[in-house]
């Protein structure tokens, strides 16, 4: 049994130092998912990693402080759907018309066109993704692991209980699908 699920076990049980060693060897693992996702984002944001690690944190932990997680993969795919709502909850704001509806007061001497908005882009592969995942659910985990976690082909397919080729396999479909769907959707708009 894997030393995180062992912890995770010892942490429901309520076992003295078990959230402190819980904290301590996930940490770390979970700043570089956050670093991960923040990479897809524009500079100069006011969410940073380490902010993203405790907010995810605190929406996966109970009020009581215990959750039950089965195993190091079902905690690591709670993670990265943790900090995928964040970053979704923080691109809303942005976008939202009393912070200017994503407009960007720009000097007209420096004026280029430029590409889409990432947080339009976020949005969009979001609702893609919510849309495939009715159909593809095993997909979908592929694409939310790799793409919102930054996991690698071997640590979902670790976190999955799958082979590599299969996940490479998934992740090829997904992006293809994905790729038609937040297309289709930006021209129809």
């Amino acid at each position: 049994m894997n030393e995180i699920t062992q912890v995770l076990q010892a942490f429901q049980r309520q076992e003295s130092g078990a959230s402190e060693q819980l904290m301590s060897l996930i940490y770390c693992e979970l700043r570089r998912l956050a670093r991960a996702q923040m990479a897809h984002e524009k500079p100069g944001q006011t969410l940073q990693p380490t902010a993203l690690v405790h907010e995810a944190w605190l929406r996966m932990v109970d009020t009581d402080g215990r959750t039950a997680y089965q195993n190091r993969a079902h905690f690591f795919s709670a993670a990265a759907q943790a900090m995928r709502c964040l970053l979704i909850d923080a691109a809303r704001r942005r976008l939202a018309a009393r912070h200017g509806g994503g407009l960007i007061r720009q000097d007209l001497d420096g004026l280029e066109i430029a590409a889409p908005d990432p947080d339009e882009r976020i949005l969009a592969i979001h609702e893609a993704l919510e849309r495939f995942a009715v159909s593809e659910p095993e997909k979908a985990e592929v694409v939310k692991l790799r793409y919102f976690a930054g996991l690698t082909e071997r640590e979902i397919a670790e976190a999955l209980g799958s082979s590599e080729r299969t996940v490479r396999r998934q992740w090829n479909f997904a992006r293809v699908w994905l790729f038609a769907a937040v297309n289709k959707d930006s021209s129809s708009a």
